[in-house]
């Protein structure tokens, strides 16, 4: 059986950096693994919320997930990094991604496996104290050396990919893999593999690591918490499939892949979309392809199924109004959990 996946935290901009340090320090506290800081076009900026909780906490991981060098040029990206790792003490990890869409910035977004390609050159070799000397389709960097004293040899980068491209190409390049939400498990199934086939294509290890957000929804009441659930994935739905707010690749893994047929899930997103409830839409099994919702030990138990898919860390953005609260209660299940594994290694073996 796969280990279970290690327990993150999923903030986002619409939070303010003290909003998002309070929330990085409950998840510490609880033992969670990281927390990831989502940046969206015309949201909050993830670099406040990056500082704030990186001066709250003092041993979580602090993630971005991600940024995009279409807003941020590469040499950009490594001088903030470069800072944020030494504001943090060592514990930043870098995702980056491209998918996300920035017509209403008027950016050009051309080839975006190969601007995804040159980011990773570039700022994994000035991460590193190089001096860069690169041309790529997309960016490029000529002399190009970071003056601040770097507070590591190396700072893990991730990509975010959704596509076979983008899959195939984090196997070949990156530290890890970002899968986004709403991927049901099935999806994220297929997309471990492509990246071990992009891994094994240039002879490299696999990856070591798959982070998948997910929303979530804690209650005594399973029934409370699914309906809570519905309530956050009903518009999500909307917004990646009617809307089009997602990437196509990303489209497919939410459309292809929840064992509905195409037009029986277009029914759904049309209902919601006109403004039915999402609790007389989305079934349960349909909710269980995009959310883990229920008591805290279903919940916990609904994490095994991805790490069966492969999943390494799963990254919650808690469905309510109340997360540090959910935060915690995850925190005290966990805590349970590890004692009771730890008596169970203490214990005598019986005598034959």
């Amino acid at each position: 059986m796969s280990a279970r996946p290690r327990i993150a935290l999923r903030v986002h901009g619409g939070l303010s950096a003290r909003d998002c340090a309070a929330q990085a320090r409950a998840a510490e506290d609880a033992g969670f693994s990281s927390v990831w800081f989502a940046e969206n076009a015309f949201g909050r900026g993830a670099m406040s919320g990056l500082a704030a909780s990186a001066l709250a906490t003092r041993s979580i991981r602090l993630g971005v997930g991600v940024f995009n060098p279409f807003n941020r040029h590469p040499t950009l990206i490594a001088m903030e990094i470069a800072a944020l790792d030494e504001l943090s003490d060592g514990r930043v990890v870098l995702g980056i991604g491209s998918g996300i869409r920035h017509g209403q910035m008027g950016l050009p977004a051309p080839r975006r496996s190969a601007a995804v390609r040159d980011t990773i050159h570039i700022v994994s070799r000035l991460l590193r104290g190089e001096t860069v000397e690169y041309e790529g389709p997309a960016f490029s960097a000529h002399g190009a050396r970071l003056e601040c004293p770097l507070r590591r040899a190396a700072v893990p980068i991730f990509m975010a990919a959704m596509g076979d491209r983008a899959l195939e190409l984090c196997g070949r390049l990156a530290d890890g893999v970002i899968i986004s939400n709403l991927s049901p498990p099935a999806f994220t199934r297929r997309a471990v593999g492509l990246v071990a086939r992009g891994a094994a294509a240039v002879e490299r290890p696999m990856p070591g690591e798959v982070v998948q957000y997910v929303t979530g929804a804690i209650d005594d009441d399973s029934h409370a918490a699914r309906r809570r659930a519905k309530a956050a994935v009903g518009p999500m739905l909307v917004a990646y499939c009617h809307h089009g707010r997602a990437s196509a690749a990303t489209q497919s893994a939410v459309r292809d892949y929840n064992g509905l047929t195409p037009d029986e899930f277009a029914r759904v997103v049309r209902r919601l979309a006109d403004g039915d409830a999402a609790a007389d839409v989305i079934d349960d099994a349909l909710l269980d392809c995009y959310a883990i919702a229920g008591t805290v030990s279903e919940c916990l138990d609904r994490c095994d199924t991805y790490g069966e898919a492969g999943v390494t860390e799963l990254g919650f953005s808690f469905a309510g109004e109340q997360p540090l609260r959910d935060i915690a209660r995850v925190g005290r299940a966990l805590d349970s959990a590890r004692r009771a594994r730890d008596d169970e290694r203490s214990s005598p073996l019986p005598k034959g």
